[in-house]
């Protein structure tokens, strides 16, 4: 099956070139890529130059400041330059009148949203609502909707029930979940003992077509490493994970969400 990791960072100031991730997806057989641009730039020249230097490796999720009026316009641009997917927090909303306007924007240019943040912001009426709004606008919700704690620095682990109503958000068919390494939810150190059954519930709820993995690179390298994001994960969910179903969420679902072209 063609592995797709949905979930990598690079940069030249912050992370790692684009050379290291290559040699990453060499040593794991993975075939193609999301690059998602990191919190810690707007700047998304690098990534873009990355896709247009690699045709076919690499899909691009950009970034804009969704507290600038302008956002929509700018994010019409990325569009143009090459991005798929606009990378935004759950509880980001625009000023002005229309406090959903990049949110209407993205699904007005055709594009999707990778959306981060805490597990109880996926878990609000307000956000169930956003999804509701926006049924032709693909949302695609990271590190199992604010689950995967030791990934974006939660000071403990949600409580499950919040988990749960965060999981109400596949009656929306629009809604697609990201799965990442074990080490985002399992406490150190590997291999693992006591991983909690957060993807299993994940898959219940969404199903292997609207369940994707992502590597969370080069943030894995400080839990498990690149290797065992993939290869461990793979071997934890097939005690209970189909093949046919491992193959649509560690590739096939991907290229239907981007075309990476």
């Amino acid at each position: 099956m063609p592995i797709v990791d949905t979930h990598v960072h690079i940069g030249l100031d912050h992370y790692e070139p684009v050379e290291m991730l290559l040699a990453q997806m060499e040593l794991n057989e993975v075939a193609k890529t999301v690059l998602v641009q990191s919190t810690a730039t707007l700047d998304n020249s690098y990534v873009l130059e990355c896709v247009r230097r690699f045709p076919g490796r690499f899909s691009v999720v950009c970034r804009v400041d969704a507290d600038d009026p302008t956002a929509p316009d700018t994010l019409s641009g990325l569009r143009d330059a090459g991005a798929e997917t606009l990378r935004i927090r759950n509880f980001h909303r625009s000023p002005g009148s229309d406090s959903l306007a990049v949110w209407r924007a993205a699904a007005d240019l055709g594009m999707s949203v990778s959306v981060g943040g805490p597990a109880d912001g996926f878990a609000s009426p307000d956000f169930d609502a956003l999804v509701a709004e926006l049924p032709n606008l693909t949302f695609i919700i990271e590190h199992l909707a604010g689950m995967g704690i030791h990934a974006i620095g939660a000071p403990e682990m949600p409580p499950e029930s919040t988990f749960r109503q965060a999981l109400t958000l596949a009656r929306h068919p629009n809604t697609v979940i990201k799965i990442h390494g074990m080490g985002e939810i399992s406490d150190p150190p590997f291999p693992y003992r006591n991983t909690p059954p957060w993807v299993r519930m994940a898959y219940d709820a969404f199903g292997p077509d609207r369940m994707v993995w992502g590597s969370d690179w080069p943030r894995c390298t400080n839990r498990e490493g690149y290797r065992n994001s993939l290869r461990y994960t793979m071997q934890q969910m097939e005690q209970w994970c189909p093949p046919g179903d491992m193959s649509k969420i560690f590739g096939e679902t991907a290229l239907k969400l981007w075309r990476f072209a």
